[in-house]
């Protein structure tokens, strides 16, 4: 695509999973999440990844963030931050909203100068205030998920992980956590997103990741993937009718 060098590579990888089956079953199994997927991701572009549920998206997400690694196959990273949006990342729930925020903040790169720095934004973001010296094991899933919104959107990350379930809180949140989702695509940021809207993948992104089953399917423009994909569902849908 490129003379410039990709910031991520992914090469053929794959991620297997154990589970437990019935107890009247017995023994354990094993499940491929990710069975072979292969793509470039190059400086300032937004790439989209689509696909069915459970053909592996989330699961590429947290490979690609660091948080696992494949069993096979090869990942390369540049010298660059990485953030998965709304993650939590390194929330300790002893700990205060404040004292969590500055904490995550440089887990996601920043100097403790930085987050200093864009705390206040991160609080005001938030909408946390009234809590932000409370320990966060009395915070809510929708109040824990803000703050972790808010911390990854002020770290600034090279590279931003975006799932579409990634606007989060209530109502009011969400449709500010997703305008501030599109400022970041629309900006010079690198972007992963995956998104069941092929409508906002076919205006944000430069390019589209087809994962099928675990497989890498097509990595092209949307004008050519996502019109295949469109015809493979319907495909799909006309045989499971007459099943």
């Amino acid at each position: 695509m490129s003379s410039t060098n990709p910031v991520i590579s992914v090469s053929n990888i794959g991620v297997c999973f154990s589970r437990f089956r019935l107890p009247f079953v017995g023994g354990r199994r094993h499940y491929w999440a990710l069975t072979d997927v292969s793509f470039d991701v190059y400086p300032g572009e937004t790439v989209g990844v689509i696909g069915r549920n459970a053909s592996g998206k989330t699961t590429l997400l947290k490979v690609l963030a660091g948080i696992i690694a494949p069993d096979r196959g090869d990942i390369r990273r540049a010298e660059i931050n990485i953030s998965l949006l709304s993650l939590q990342v390194g929330f300790i729930p002893h700990l205060p909203g404040r004292e969590n925020a500055i904490l995550s903040s440089i887990l996601l790169g920043l100097t403790k100068q930085e987050a200093l720095a864009r705390l206040p934004a991160i609080i005001e973001f938030s909408e946390l205030e009234d809590f932000i010296d409370e320990p966060i094991s009395v915070y809510s899933a929708g109040m824990r998920a803000r703050l972790g919104f808010s911390v990854a959107y002020y770290a600034a990350p090279e590279v931003l992980l975006i799932d579409e379930s990634l606007a989060v809180g209530d109502q009011d949140f969400r449709v500010k956590s997703a305008a501030a989702i599109r400022e970041i695509i629309t900006s010079n940021h690198t972007v992963i997103l995956v998104s069941h809207d092929l409508d906002t993948i076919r205006q944000l992104c430069d390019r589209v990741v087809w994962i099928e089953k675990g497989e890498t399917v097509a990595v092209d423009v949307p004008e050519k993937v996502i019109p295949d994909y469109q015809h493979h569902e319907r495909q799909r849908g006309i045989s499971t009718s007459r099943d």
